[in-house]
């Protein structure tokens, strides 16, 4: 049976997808990392190329991979043929300037990737996991759907034009988000604002890294708190920045894509202007942190009558500033009968905020503590105690 109940009702304002940021992107996309709330959505959804900005896929695969050990930081990689500098296809690639057979470190790949936006860093990675960039992608893609990215579609590790390298500016948020919370430690990398790479293996090559040491993302040296992520262009899609900067704690997450300007600079513009307005126009409530003892859901056969229930991550709404005030209602629901045993982080049910009658937040609520199951002869006592009603 379904068991609901108020934890608590108070005034505070409620906020949605607010279109009054005007920009000539084809796309723009803002959230509250906190809340998740969506501050600013200018077709959010709709399927674009991403550039560059795909190299963040690739850059979670391989995240993921040095997470679960398959891949080491201190270790040294081959570069491939397909990563060639000199092939044609690399011609129109942002790229380190790697060479078939050249040694390259794992850091280097990675800065290489994330500074230089380096294609040629990515085939280099891709070809180390999956032996080649279309196994790769076909890895990208179902990397993808387990972190919660239903409509993208990666063709390779580069971004380079590719008929199934599509994403939205939602799903680069989503993205985004993944990196930041999956990998904190390794996503500081993307703050890195220069990066000068030493093995040029030609006089044209250390010509052209000399004067490539600067992150394409202009808004790490332009807005206090930036940190990430990627940038992307294209001369027929435009500039494509999927970025994030804190301030006072909170930290927003910005994609715009499609965006006609001259270079870097104008679009490190357009995305700082897109935070701002963020951080400006709305503010966050936040209601329960993790460990926070939201409720006592009954426990059927546990060694305790209940179980405490807290949430996994900060329960917070997003409010825009000038808002009429209005109630809300945050409700808890579980399930009964809840039964034992029961785990540390197991979902028992969830916490709802609704104005009006209408949703604004959900999340699950989980086990704050471990609870056994009772022995045979506990279960057969608690039975006896409900059939004839003793306390």
């Amino acid at each position: 049976m379904r068991k609901a109940f108020l934890i608590f009702g108070f005034l505070f304002l409620a906020t949605s997808a607010n279109a009054s940021f005007k920009t000539n992107a084809r796309s723009a996309f803002l959230i509250d990392a906190t809340s998740g709330a969506v501050i600013m959505d200018k077709a959010g959804d709709e399927l674009m190329p991403p550039s560059s900005m795909l190299k963040m896929m690739t850059l979670a695969v391989v995240f993921d991979e040095i997470k679960a050990g398959r891949l080491k930081m201190d270790e040294s990689l081959n570069v491939p043929a397909t990563a060639d500098y000199n092939r044609p296809a690399m011609k129109p690639a942002s790229k380190i300037c790697l060479v078939t057979g050249q040694r390259l470190s794992m850091r280097d790949a990675l800065l290489g990737t994330i500074v230089m936006s380096g294609g040629d860093a990515t085939i280099t990675l891709a070809t180390r996991i999956s032996g080649d960039e279309e196994k790769f992608a076909a890895a990208m893609n179902r990397r993808a759907r387990e972190i919660g990215m239903p409509r993208s579609t990666f063709g390779n590790s580069s971004g380079l034009p590719h008929p199934d390298n599509m994403m939205t500016s939602r799903e680069l948020a989503t993205l985004a988000q993944y990196l930041m919370e999956e990998h904190p430690d390794l996503y500081p990398l993307f703050a890195t604002q220069r990066f000068e790479f030493s093995d040029y293996r030609s006089a044209w090559c250390a010509e052209w890294g000399r004067t490539k040491t600067m992150n394409y993302n202009r808004l790490l040296f332009i807005m206090p708190g930036a940190d990430g992520l990627k940038t992307g262009s294209t001369r027929d899609g435009g500039y494509g920045l999927t970025a994030s900067a804190t301030r006072g704690g909170r930290r927003l997450i910005g994609v715009i894509n499609g965006l006609k300007v001259s270079n870097h600079d104008a679009l490190a513009r357009e995305m700082q202007k897109l935070l701002n307005y963020g951080f400006d126009t709305t503010r966050n409530h936040n209601f329960f942190a993790p460990g926070d003892e939201i409720a006592r859901v009954p426990l059927w056969y546990g060694r305790k009558p209940n179980v405490g229930a807290t949430v996994a991550k900060p329960f917070a709404i997003t409010l825009p500033r000038d808002a009429n005030v209005s109630a809300v209602r945050v409700v808890a629901r579980y399930s009964e009968p809840l039964r034992a045993p029961v785990r540390i982080g197991d979902v028992i049910g969830e916490i709802i905020a609704t104005k009006d009658g209408a949703e604004i937040a959900r999340m699950p609520l989980v086990a704050s503590e471990k609870v056994g199951r009772t022995r045979f002869i506990g279960r057969i006592w608690q039975n006896i105690k409900i059939i004839f009603g003793i306390k």
